[in-house]
């Protein structure tokens, strides 16, 4: 069965886009079509060239992405766990880029010894997205970051996602947060049922009285 039907869409570089929507709608289907982990037709253009299908080939190109669900290694520390994302360099290159992801999220810096299974929900969500930034990735793409967290600990990992574009890292974000993911947004599309239905700059999408009635549950 199809799950996406002509879905266009952009991430200029150096912004970060937002993709909101119903359960269903194919969100997490596109960031995993796009990073290789599934099968797609059609064609995904990186930097002006076509995107192979190959996930490792993708990920040496200078994308990579937090999957729903984290996929920690549950039973290796947090170290271990964040030296997994920098396989494909030189240990001294990644002791340098451990050493930025240490300093971007203290909370880890503290843990480093302690195992990724034992960690609360929010910790680990971090330790997700510091491996994907071992790899320091041109495009970094985010599949609902803040299910299942606490409203402080949402708060405090969309800050850094915010700290992390602002440095000049490309962001591709899917979130259930409609109003919190428009609010920091540089652009954004809506998907409903496998199709783009609204797409735009993201505070104007915010203010959309459609997208307000059907995502935020006020039409004012």
């Amino acid at each position: 069965m199809r799950v996406l039907e002509n879905v266009e869409l952009e991430a200029p570089g150096g912004e970060l886009t937002v993709i909101v929507g119903p359960n269903g709608a194919g969100k997490s289907t596109l960031l995993r079509a796009i990073s290789g982990l599934i099968p797609r037709a059609g064609e995904v253009l990186f930097d002006g060239a076509a995107l192979p299908a190959r996930a490792a080939a993708i990920v040496s190109r200078g994308l990579a992405q937090v999957p729903e669900g984290r996929q920690l290694f549950a039973q290796m520390t947090v170290l271990e766990n964040l030296e997994l994302g920098a396989y494909l360099v030189s240990r001294g290159e990644r002791g340098a880029r451990l050493e930025r992801v240490l300093e971007l999220f203290p909370r880890l810096a503290e843990r480093r010894r302690q195992l990724a299974g034992t960690m609360s929900g929010g910790e680990q969500q971090m330790l997700a997205v510091g491996r994907a930034l071992m790899g320091r990735p041109k495009l970094l793409m985010l599949d609902e970051p803040s299910l299942g967290l606490a409203p402080k600990m949402v708060d405090e990992l969309l800050a850094i996602v915010r700290r992390i574009h602002a440095e000049g890292t490309t962001v591709l974000l899917v979130e259930q947060n409609v109003a919190k993911a428009l609010a920091m947004a540089d652009s954004a599309y809506v998907l409903e049922r496998g199709a783009v239905v609204m797409k735009g700059d993201a505070r104007s999408l915010l203010g959309s009285e459609r997208l307000r009635a059907s995502y935020l549950g006020s039409a004012s």
